[in-house]
């Protein structure tokens, strides 16, 4: 006889299972009857905790996100930077970076599901990371407290994601990558000792 879970362990294992779904059919075809039977639950208790299938996917990928989301360590900022934008270069291309970019192009047809995503953005997994090299700079004494700022931490995103738009492929040089960081983030992080 299996016990019936509940609370904690009820919730990663729809979140699994929508992740799971996510990656296989992407947001289009996550339907809330396929995360149910894949996490062996029912609607109901899906529909208790997200309202809808957008708050669903967007919290599915967000349990893919701290799953995958890389937090570099190289001792210097630059080179957390570098890292950080290689691994979001490598990651866009892969089957994770699917399903987010099935789930921004779903955005497109889903208010509720672009409501959610601009809502969430600026708590993002991934700004926090930035955020965390950021302070790791300061700390070291390679950047001024006032660095540790959410625009500055989201800047290099911010360019490596325009730079898939004008391109129109999910892969950026390396060159590109360097050049946000020495041309563009560093100056800014270096600049707001003045601010």
């Amino acid at each position: 006889m299996s016990t019936r879970r509940r609370g904690e362990e009820l919730e990663q294992a729809i979140l699994q299972a929508a992740a799971e779904e996510l990656r296989e059919a992407g947001y289009a075809g996550m339907t809330m009857d396929r995360v149910a039977a894949r996490a062996r639950t029912n609607k109901n208790a899906i529909y208790r905790r997200w309202p809808h299938r957008a708050a669903l996917g967007i919290a599915a990928y967000r349990h893919l996100s701290d799953a995958v989301m890389p937090n570099p360590d190289t001792g210097t900022l630059r080179g957390d930077a570098l890292e950080m934008l290689r691994r979001a270069n490598e990651t866009w291309s892969s089957p994770h970076g699917a399903v987010l970019r099935g789930l921004l192009a779903a955005a497109a047809d889903d208010p509720a599901l672009l409501a959610l995503m601009r809502e969430r953005s600026g708590a993002d997994t991934m700004d926090r990371a930035w955020l965390t090299i950021l302070e790791r700079a300061v700390a070291r004494d390679e950047a001024p407290p006032t660095a540790v700022h959410p625009r500055v931490a989201t800047t290099p995103m911010m360019l490596l994601r325009a730079e898939y738009a004008m391109r129109g492929i999910p892969s950026v040089p390396d060159e590109v990558l360097v050049e946000i960081v020495d041309e563009v983030f560093l100056p800014l992080v270096r600049g707001r000792a003045r601010a």
